[in-house]
């Protein structure tokens, strides 16, 4: 299991305080009674997060907990405004979302290298005493204070950016079709859950061509309601055009096998069932000729109508169909 896959962090975020304005008052031997001339205060540091493309994972903000940007300076004579604070720059994955620990309403969508988005804004600086001047008030001995930062817990949350989930039962085959179709090597092991983190591969087709395939950790019958591992990884499947469901070729009933997994997203997140879908029939070894006709028989009456989908018996032993498996997908994230 590899263990530097981090897809959730909480931090602390702490943005600068604007500097105060100054209440200075023009002296100079040839102008003994010039007027206000104090500069605004700098505004504090603000917190921005920034997509990187080449991170993939949250762990280099795992032990963060604070993130504190610096205060802005107070504003100077001659109207001289303050130094700004410096404003502190989190690097993180595309696929990042922002949100609100108290409200928990998302506030941004990392999705592009070098979007920044502002998650603590920095106070603004105050008014320098020279804004305060009038025909009646010549000589203002008052500023304005600078703006407090804001002191806010953010939570970020990393979904996985992949062309094709699959999407399956523990012990699907998932894991075992990952490693034989890209260079990934994810633990495999004849047991539920052995996956318990997004594993990415590249897979690669003809002509230099590539797709990402993310095996995501067996989803259960309730995990929408939490049950098992299955809702913290659903969110990564969000992020998927293709989802590959994959069915256990001596499973009693294929169809009914696929719309219980169906069932699952739907309950999770209804939107999910409007991306483009593939059944794989894995572990296709297990089974004789004759079986695998009367399988894709039945199959074929009942994917039809608003069921329809194309499906395709593989083995990720045997090699048994590979080629046609990935035909299918890229024709499908074209």
């Amino acid at each position: 299991m590899d263990n530097n896959f981090v897809d959730y962090v909480k931090i602390c975020c702490r943005s600068g305080k604007g500097g105060k304005g100054s209440t200075h008052l023009r002296r100079e031997k040839s102008v003994p009674k010039g007027g206000p001339d104090g500069g605004d205060g700098g505004r504090g540091g603000h917190i921005i997060l920034r997509g990187n493309k080449q991170l993939w994972t949250l762990i280099h903000l795992k032990y963060r907990k604070h993130v504190i940007a610096t205060d802005g300076e107070a504003g100077g004579s001659a109207l001289c405004t303050g130094k700004e604070g410096e404003d502190e720059i989190l690097e993180v994955p595309l696929g990042t979302i922002a949100k609100d620990v108290e409200s928990g309403e998302v506030l941004c969508e990392i999705s592009e290298e070098g979007q920044e988005y502002i998650i603590a804004k920095g106070g603004r600086g105050g008014l320098g005493n020279w804004h305060f001047k009038s025909s009646t008030h010549q000589t203002p001995r008052y500023s304005q204070p600078g703006e407090e930062g804001v002191n806010e817990w953010k939570i970020l949350e990393l979904k996985v950016l992949a062309d094709v989930g699959l999407v399956g039962f523990p012990n699907a085959g998932k894991s075992t079709l990952l490693s034989v179709m890209s260079a990934a090597k994810p633990e495999i092991a004849n047991y539920p859950f052995t996956t318990l983190t997004p594993q990415l591969g590249i897979v690669k087709y003809y002509d230099y061509k590539s797709f990402i395939m993310a095996d995501i950790p067996g989803i259960i019958e309730g995990a929408s309601e939490g049950r098992g591992l299955g809702l913290r990884f659903l969110r990564h499947i969000e992020r998927n055009s293709t989802l590959l469901f994959l069915v256990n070729a001596d499973s009693d009933d294929v169809f009914e096998e696929y719309k219980i997994l169906l069932n699952e997203l739907k309950k999770y997140n209804p939107e999910l069932l409007d991306k483009k879908r593939i059944l794989g029939i894995s572990k296709a070894d297990l089974i004789d000729k004759e079986l695998e006709e009367m399988i894709s028989q039945d199959l074929n009456k009942r994917l039809k109508g608003k069921n329809k989908l194309p499906f395709v018996f593989f083995s990720a032993h045997t090699n048994y169909n590979l080629q046609e498996l990935k035909d299918l997908i890229w024709k499908n994230i074209q």
